[in-house]
């Protein structure tokens, strides 16, 4: 259904796509790969624990499998998926956020993360150092001590692989933590 298309080349090695289109006929973790590619999965009724093994190998595209027999349906998804936009059926979309809410309350909550990566302690130091206070105003401002403000830091900056504040700075705007 794939056929030629202008813009659309098909390869046959998945490290090499940039979206891999997947249809399980059984056990759908045999097709996951562990590729950089997004997913467009094709498949009906998954379980909560495949659907969350897919988001984790890169789903963002789920096409109900009465609607990928249609050629312009399936363009489309790969269209979505190699620009980056989401499509999850109405039951699906539901599950993943009913997912996303039980995660913070009962992993993320408890120690104090969120589901962008930064404790609260970690978001308020990073908004302060981007709006150019150092470590002493930022002591101030939060009352902490100065060494609470770089241990905070300190983390952070070895937890995701930052170089130096202003690479945390640039990391945090990046992915519209701040």
């Amino acid at each position: 259904m794939l056929g030629p298309v202008p813009g659309l080349e098909i390869v046959d090695d998945a490290a090499q796509a940039d979206v891999v289109v997947a249809v399980p006929e059984a056990d759908l973790r045999s097709l996951l790969t562990d590729t950089k590619a997004r997913l467009v999965l094709i498949a009906d009724d998954l379980r909560q624990a495949d659907l969350w093994a897919a988001i984790e190998h890169g789903l963002i595209v789920l096409v109900p499998r009465v609607e990928a027999t249609n050629r312009s349906r399936l363009l489309r998804a790969v269209t979505d998926a190699r620009k980056g936009r989401g499509d999850l059926p109405a039951e699906q979309l539901g599950a993943v956020l009913r997912g996303l809410k039980h995660l913070q309350e009962n992993t993320l909550g408890p120690r104090d993360l969120t589901l962008s990566g930064l404790s609260q302690r970690e978001t308020e130091v990073i908004r302060l150092l981007a709006d150019g206070m150092d470590t002493a105003e930022i002591a101030e401002r939060l009352i902490y001590s100065e060494r609470t403000v770089k241990n905070v830091l300190h983390n952070m900056l070895s937890r995701l692989n930052l170089r130096n504040r202003a690479h945390a700075v640039a990391y945090a705007m990046r992915h519209g933590l701040i």
